[in-house]
């Protein structure tokens, strides 16, 4: 057995009668746990290698938290609350990031990325979406949808009303995990997954796929789609949005850079370099036909803007006579050839 580990968690969570995970809440999620802690916990799990998620009892987290007593205090505090736990318990233990397997590793990585143990992109998420069912989440935690007019009986029975928030197959991270720091208008508009770097706010409008998020600070009223890593200093204005992976993108990272402003109701469908302005209202793909002026606004040649993707200190606008889109830049017809020819 190797010692190293990619990343281990002590979990608990929702199975439907027929015992499937539904859902697993980490408190405590490691990335590169030490071989100490790795060799504490084998023999009580009955872990020798490779990927696994292991069910345990409440017997085996009372000798697992005894046996991290003197390697890891945080996690064996933690093992102690969940030896109290009536709902089912997970070991999920990654050897390496590899394609996902089972539905705790599905929700271990989400929780690195909403914990920022890791920034989007930096995962192995292949096979993410058939391991994560498609269930009902509601006032009274994840339910099967085949189970769900059952427990709404139950409720109506007892005099209570069983209140379904949404039925998706991601959650809301911040019924996981809060990152330190953050605002958040509208906790429902931000799923599991999600990558909220430190200074950020989200307003009621904002929206945070799974695998995308900010390096904060930064203010988001837009759309950060799957995929999508925001900048530091850089603002999302209402209502825009950013082209992601699921969205038409393809394999196409879309990112926006440093100190960037999409304004409201713009939309980007290629990577924007630092201090780039996308004018309200103007939706940039990447086969845009964009007329490319100097600084003296003089034309230096039309080009297609993923011809443009990444480069820096660009105005994206529309002509309001013409109606043609424009690219405006403080350099010389000289250096944006030399830019051009660079990026090409």
């Amino acid at each position: 057995m190797s010692n190293t580990l990619f990343s281990l968690a002590f979990g608990v969570g929702t199975q439907n009668r027929q015992g499937t995970w539904l859902e697993v809440f980490y408190a405590q999620p490691l990335l590169n746990p030490s071989a100490e802690l790795v060799a504490a916990i084998a023999p009580v799990l009955g872990y020798s290698e490779g990927n696994q998620a292991i069910t345990f009892t409440t017997a085996q987290a009372a000798q697992l938290a005894e046996a991290l007593k003197s390697v890891d205090a945080a996690q064996a505090a933690l093992l102690t609350r969940l030896a109290e736990s009536h709902k089912p318990l997970v070991a999920t233990i990654l050897a390496e990031d590899a394609q996902l397997t089972s539905t705790p590793e599905a929700y271990l990585k989400l929780h690195l990325l909403s914990h920022r143990l890791v920034k989007p992109h930096g995962l192995n998420l292949a096979g993410v979406f058939p391991l994560l069912p498609n269930v009902a989440w509601t006032s009274q935690g994840a339910i099967d949808l085949a189970e769900l007019a059952e427990h709404q009986l139950e409720a109506r029975l007892r005099g209570e009303l069983l209140e379904v928030f949404s039925v998706d197959k991601f959650p809301k991270m911040t019924d996981y995990v809060v990152p330190a720091g953050v605002r958040i208008a509208d906790a429902a508009r931000i799923r599991l997954g999600a990558y909220v770097g430190e200074g950020t706010t989200v307003m009621h409008e904002g929206f945070v796929n799974f695998n995308a998020g900010t390096e904060g600070p930064g203010m988001i009223e837009g759309r950060v789609s799957a995929g999508v890593f925001v900048g530091k200093g850089s603002d999302l204005g209402g209502g825009c949005s950013t082209m992601g992976t699921l969205s038409g993108g393809g394999n196409i990272v879309i990112k926006v850079g440093e100190g960037c402003l999409i304004g409201a109701n713009a939309g980007i469908g290629i990577p924007l370099g630092d201090r780039n302005t996308v004018e309200s209202g103007l939706y940039v793909t990447a086969g845009t036909k964009v007329a490319l002026l100097d600084e003296h606004n003089k034309l230096v040649k039309v080009v297609k803007a993923r011809e443009l993707a990444g480069q820096p200190d660009l105005l994206f606008r529309r002509n309001s006579e013409t109606g043609a889109v424009e690219c405006k830049t403080h350099k010389s017809a000289i250096e944006l050839n030399e830019a051009l020819h660079a990026h090409n």
